[in-house]
């Protein structure tokens, strides 16, 4: 049985001190006085691949098995969880096969490959990646890294939630994008750990709801769609793992309209310099939204990507009219 435990947490943070820096957890004053509570901004897009998701993917890979490194990885992604599992194999000399669908970023797709990992496209959708995933596990001998069913995945990216804890022991809530859902489920493990009071926000597209209609019905919804500009939130079927975790550990769940997002990753730039891509901005584009709910608390916005395409920031300017501001 898979279960995601604070001791693997804990235990994935001695591998990844081998490797990475922590992030920083940094306070706007100018974004606390706009939202009128006081903003932090953890800047997982600080780490190698711009995204939250290489802690997992180092950590996955510490643990895998001589035998399966010799084998290779394969795995299907929209880009940031990809992005990991080649950056992760690259360290230790293992081969990653990805998958990813048609359209997906290319900025994303180039990158894989720079990090050395075989890219092949497949069907429309994500779920059509995933697919293809099962078929290669058995054609090439390959391990199937799934998204959503690794907990040393969710053990990875756990480590940032131990970083804030270090940095802001008492911190009051913390927002997190929700895409599978392994950033959020590290944070419920390592809240429930240390101080239960704190409360955990998560942040999904309206027009990819599967995670939040899903949690609040309690029963098991897929969309028949879910397109979104937060391309790392575009789940049309929620990952059973993850949510599992999820239904008892998350106080809430704010949907985002696609103006919202471009808004988010404006906010961003604005305020804290950084460019964000839309599920990266998407704490801070949530935390406005809440701001009255939030009043006087101390709120970690979890900044988990920057890997924002061209064709996405040129829409946030003409959207926002950025350059008339």
């Amino acid at each position: 049985m898979k279960t995601v435990t604070f001791h693997g947490i804990v235990a994935a943070r001695q591998i990844l001190n081998q490797f990475l820096q922590p992030t920083p957890l940094r306070y706007y004053e100018e974004l606390s006085e706009k939202f009128g509570f006081q903003a932090y901004v953890k800047h997982e897009n600080h780490l190698p691949t711009g995204s939250f998701k290489v802690r997992g993917g180092i950590n996955f890979m510490a643990n895998l098995p001589a035998e399966q490194k010799n084998r290779g990885v394969v795995t299907a992604t929209r880009g940031n969880h990809g992005q990991s599992i080649a950056y992760a194999a690259a360290q230790f000399g293992v081969k990653a096969t990805i998958v990813v669908p048609y359209g997906n970023n290319p900025e994303k797709n180039s990158a894989m490959r720079a990090f050395g990992a075989e890219l092949i496209e497949h069907g429309t959708v994500f779920d059509e990646a995933c697919q293809l995933c099962e078929t290669l596990q058995t054609e090439r001998n390959l391990y199937y890294v799934h998204p959503g069913l690794e907990p040393a995945l969710i053990h990875g990216v756990g480590t940032y939630s131990l970083e804030i804890f270090e940095s802001l022991p008492d911190v009051d809530t913390i927002i997190v994008p929700i895409g599978g859902g392994s950033g959020i489920c590290g944070a419920i493990t390592v809240v429930k750990a240390i101080n239960p009071n704190v409360k955990i926000i998560g942040v999904q597209a309206e027009n990819a709801p599967a995670v939040y209609r899903s949690w609040k019905t309690g029963q098991h919804i897929e969309t028949a769609s879910c397109n979104t500009v937060a391309d790392g939130l575009a789940i049309r079927v929620p990952f059973e793992f993850p949510l599992s975790i999820m239904r008892g550990g998350v106080d809430d769940i704010v949907l985002l309209s696609e103006a919202e997002f471009l808004e988010g990753i404006h906010l961003a730039l604005r305020w804290t310099h950084n460019l964000a891509e839309g599920a990266g901005a998407a704490s801070i584009a949530a935390a406005q939204k809440l701001s009255d709910k939030l009043a006087g608390q101390n709120v970690v916005m979890i900044m988990s990507g920057a890997n924002v395409d061209t064709e996405t920031l040129k829409a946030v300017f003409v959207a926002l009219d950025f350059f008339h501001e």
